[in-house]
């Protein structure tokens, strides 16, 4: 029997309620039918699946359930990724995939850390968020394979500009403690050999072995981010995919290029429905956190309890836009409300980078141009 209350509907028929504690080597199960019970705790070897299926039967025999009775799961998000909880679904089971930083912890004292404890806790939240607690946790919105697969290959030019710049930064240290400070070019170790010490003395031989291999190092980045780019650019060229096309959709603005349209469809526009602004700028972690008691009351910035690249991105394309678009109502707006110092600025971009990802949603989902922008030519 089901009855609504207040828009959220219950049920009294019996569920298994299954809550997983992963590790590399083991994977710890708690199995229970209701709040106050004490659960069913199994351990299995990580990935074996024939064992879980055989210890939910064996749950079911145990809390005296029918063979059909749906079966409700979570795990928190990490290592293990979403293959679990594709597998899960098509096993008929309802998974949900939990943000680990939502879950309440006890701040009082010290506590206790132990898988065991663990999962008794996922578990009795698992119940209380079926029986109507909707915010004891924020559950992670899973991406389809397809999607999942499409963010790989900025992911990893991203992750090849960090090591770019680690060596570059390391090469310039490894010089700067001999006082040589050499520009990182092509003819780099023409120079290097040629470069003399304080004393007129070449450079240790350790040393000019190290940051040789440090270049060879650099070059062999700076190849494989050029190889994604050319790869990056003919997709966009070329392709069909409807992703894509929001790429090349963004692209037609002034100040959007390829690397921000790319990341902000890949992560963000490409395959997440957006039901309003609020959710944009909180997926973002633009959202604002005001602290009030009593009479006190203040804002305490940002929440940054969303995507990080995404937020980043949008902040450094809020600056160009300020360059690119001056004459767009959100570029008056920012001057007319944050241009006076350069410290209100600082402030209000992030107010417009919040507001300049809810109109860049808006335009892939309408084709609505943001007031008084440009497009390219």
């Amino acid at each position: 029997m089901k009855e609504a209350t207040r828009g959220m509907k219950y049920t009294t028929e019996p569920s298994l309620y299954l809550a997983f504690e992963l590790s590399k080597g083991k994977w710890k199960l708690g199995f229970s039918t209701g709040l106050g019970q004490h659960p069913r705790t199994r351990t299995i070897d990580a990935g074996d699946l024939p064992a879980l299926q055989q210890e939910i039967e064996g749950a079911k025999r145990r809390f005296r359930l029918p063979a059909d009775t749906p079966v409700k799961s979570c795990y928190e998000a990490g290592r293990d990724g979403f293959w679990l909880h594709r597998y899960l679904l098509q096993e008929e089971t309802e998974n949900l995939v939990v943000d680990s930083s939502s879950i309440k912890v006890d701040r009082r004292a010290k506590r206790a850390k132990m898988d065991r404890i663990d999962v008794g806790k996922l578990l009795n939240m698992l119940i209380r968020y079926y029986n109507g607690e909707k915010k004891v946790w924020s559950v992670v919105h899973v991406p389809s394979v397809e999607a999942e697969d499409k963010r790989h290959l900025h992911r990893q030019l991203s992750t090849r500009k960090v090591d770019r710049t680690r060596h570059i930064g390391r090469i310039k240290g490894l010089l700067a403690i001999q006082g040589l400070s050499l520009p990182i070019h092509v003819d780099f170790l023409d120079r290097l050999e040629a470069a003399r010490l304080w004393d007129g003395s070449r450079l240790p031989p350790g040393l000019r072995a190290r940051v040789g291999r440090e270049y060879a190092s650099l070059r062999y980045v700076e190849q494989h981010i050029q190889e994604l780019e050319v790869e990056r650019d003919e997709l966009i060229e070329t392709s069909d995919d409807p992703s894509v096309v929001k790429v090349r959709q963004l692209m037609k603005l002034r100040a959007i290029g390829p690397n921000s349209a790319w990341l902000f469809v890949m992560e963000f526009f490409g395959w997440r429905q957006f039901r309003n602004r609020r959710e944009v700028g909180g997926l973002a972690g633009l959202s604002p956190t005001p602290y009030q008691s009593g009479e006190e009351w203040r804002e305490q910035g940002i929440s940054k309890a969303g995507n990080g690249d995404v937020r980043a991105m949008a902040i450094e394309i809020a600056w160009c836009w300020l360059r690119y678009q001056p004459d767009s109502e959100l570029a008056l707006w920012f001057y007319d409300k944050f241009g006076h110092s350069k410290r209100t600025r600082k402030i209000g971009i992030v107010a417009l980078a919040r507001k300049l990802l809810i109109a860049l949603w808006r335009y892939l989902e309408t084709g609505e141009i943001p007031a008084g922008a440009c497009l390219k030519p």
